[in-house]
């Protein structure tokens, strides 16, 4: 696989972050024929794809079809995995994301000036992916498990799943008492 320049890799962390793994708006500057070249790369490498806009939602367009309809670009599995985010996490995260809806008053213009969003940063190989894998089981994980599997503190463990997951990569997290394990935190899709 080719090493993703700087601009491929700010469109795929930024996708990552945004509901739906939505890559649109492309980032401030990039426009005209860089934008066209650098797209194209991405959706001949399978890093983008090109899907029908949900103009309801207030989708970003990509491009006018011609026919009163668009479409935006959306960040693959593949390009995910291109900037290290794994398989089983690309999953965890795209369908809580797709899971928060949005109606089109809440979405701002493009034309207007956002925050840009803070990428993911998930590597695979890294504890907190450990956690989230867990946390993807069937009986899920208690905070001794999580321990055991991390080497972390336990108080360590319980900010990892209320700060980076819950707060900063907004995964639905459930925390249920079940006799015998204590407190069983499992990843609701």
């Amino acid at each position: 696989m080719s090493k993703l320049t700087d601009t491929q890799s700010l469109i795929l962390s930024r996708a990552a972050t945004r509901p739906g793994n939505l890559a649109m708006p492309l980032p401030e500057g990039l426009h005209g024929a860089a934008a066209q070249k650098a797209v194209t790369a991405m959706i001949k490498r399978g890093w983008l794809e090109e899907v029908d806009a949900d103009l309801r939602r207030g989708e970003p367009l990509w491009r006018e079809t011609g026919d009163g309809h668009g479409t935006t670009l959306i960040a693959t599995e593949a390009g995910l995995e291109a900037i290290g985010i794994e398989p089983v996490v690309t999953s965890a995260v795209a369908s809580a994301r797709k899971a928060k809806p949005q109606t089109g008053a809440e979405v701002a213009p493009t034309t207007e000036v956002t925050e840009a969003p803070k990428p993911v940063a998930i590597r695979a190989g890294t504890k907190q992916a450990q956690i989230i894998a867990l946390l993807q089981r069937p009986e899920g994980a208690s905070i001794a498990e999580i321990v055991e599997a991390t080497s972390w503190q336990a108080h360590t463990a319980r900010g990892a799943i209320s700060g980076a997951l819950k707060k900063k990569l907004g995964l639905p997290v459930t925390a249920e008492k079940v006799e015998g394990r204590g407190t069983v935190y499992k990843l609701t899709a």
